[in-house]
């Protein structure tokens, strides 16, 4: 999972309703690129370059996990949506909208379609005024110089001048501040590591993964089920508890927000389909024992996918001791996590449907399902 980058991107407008073109911008950016972190004051300016009305100018700066092409991809459907032609005048022309990346942290990209940085930015004070105002001490990767240190030597003496009006950052319909510690569940395949390294990533949330990679009976099981199941699921409760155990309490869980992949219960849902029946008797046993002393999550989420996207997903994400997994077993598992969840009466539970989302990739997907997941519960105390 990519870990979110900071974009710089000028807006500007000249046509029409120039302020509102450029906050239904801001919104759309928030939307379909990432988390805008700060927003400039609005300039106005004189058209550069041609003959035209005054521009509306800023910038923003947005986390975004995609990268420079699809960001810039993204930009150019924005302007598409606004009314923005690009046909037949040339790149100096009236316009509602106008989106450029003009930093993508330090990279140096230079592509048909694409130059990061932009190359006219120290050469154009529309530009430049924006921009110190929220990054003033970035510095440009190629002409080593920061950001007010371009705008004071530019040579574009254009007059600028600051309006009144101020862009909003997007409005969120989400916070997770009603929770301290949250596990995220699914089945194989289903996305819950990539949705929870997600949230810690967005909300500074501590994280804990479950540690599969490291067990050595997971390749020998999917050879010899039988065999290696006991092996499997004691190792796996064994290595769970100590991780919770250990993980958990570096942590103080009135102050800090904890997410994690797995929440232990899973160990007793995976015995329960591969195990004999006194294995699972006495696997039952131990694991009530040690369940007992660990701390419960405060919200326990399901992400549901059908079998068809797990076996797309695991097909896609390549270890070679899942391609041999079969529907059934897939489908023995939702069953059992369903079944569960059923049975749990003192735990804020909430299954997610996901089968036709992609939150990875698709941005309002992963927007929808922060929402869907924040807003049902009263805050704590209540």
């Amino acid at each position: 999972m990519n870990s979110p980058k900071l974009v710089h991107i000028a807006l500007g407008s000249n046509v029409g309703e120039r302020f509102l073109f450029l906050q239904n911008a801001v919104d759309r950016l928030f939307e379909e690129v990432g988390e805008v972190k700060d927003i400039s004051k609005v300039y106005e300016t004189p058209a550069w370059g041609f003959n035209g009305n005054s521009f509306l100018n800023a910038c923003v700066t947005v986390a975004t996990r995609f990268s420079s092409e699809e960001v810039l991809q993204k930009l150019l459907q924005i302007e598409t949506e606004a009314g923005r032609s690009r046909k037949g005048s040339g790149n100096y022309q009236n316009r509602t909208l106008d989106l450029d990346i003009l930093l993508f942290e330090d990279e140096v990209v230079e592509t048909k379609n694409l130059k990061i940085p932009h190359p006219e930015m120290q050469n154009r004070k529309f530009v430049l005024q924006p921009l110190q105002d929220i990054a003033g001490k970035e510095v440009h990767p190629l002409l080593k110089k920061t950001i007010a240190e371009l705008l004071e030597q530019t040579n574009d003496k254009t007059e600028i001048n600051q309006i009144s009006e101020e862009l909003k950052l997007p409005q969120k319909n989400y916070s997770f501040k009603n929770y301290n510690y949250i596990a995220v569940e699914g089945n194989i395949g289903a996305g819950k590591t990539s949705f929870s390294t997600m949230i810690s990533q967005d909300f500074n949330a501590k994280l804990i993964l479950e540690r599969f990679k490291d067990n050595p009976f997971l390749p020998k099981f999917y050879e010899d089920k039988e065999r290696y199941a006991f092996s499997l699921e004691m190792s796996f409760l064994a290595d769970r508890y100590q991780q919770l155990s250990d993980d958990i309490s570096q942590y103080d869980l009135f102050k800090d927000f904890v997410i994690s992949d797995y929440d232990v219960f899973k160990s007793l849902i995976f015995a329960k389909i591969t195990l004999q029946e006194d294995e699972y008797s006495l696997y039952n046993k131990l694991f009530h024992l040690m369940y007992k002393e660990l701390v419960k999550p405060e919200l326990y989420i399901y992400l549901y996918q059908n079998t068809d996207r797990l076996l797309e997903n695991i097909k896609k994400r390549g270890r070679d001791y899942e391609q041999n997994i079969q529907p059934e077993y897939l489908m023995e598992i939702n069953k059992s996590y369903l079944s569960f969840i059923k049975s749990q009466t003192g735990m804020k539970v909430q299954i997610i449907d996901i089968s036709n989302k992609d939150f990875v990739n698709n941005r309002k997907d992963y927007l929808a399902l922060l929402e869907e997941i924040d807003s049902p519960y009263p805050p704590k105390g209540e």
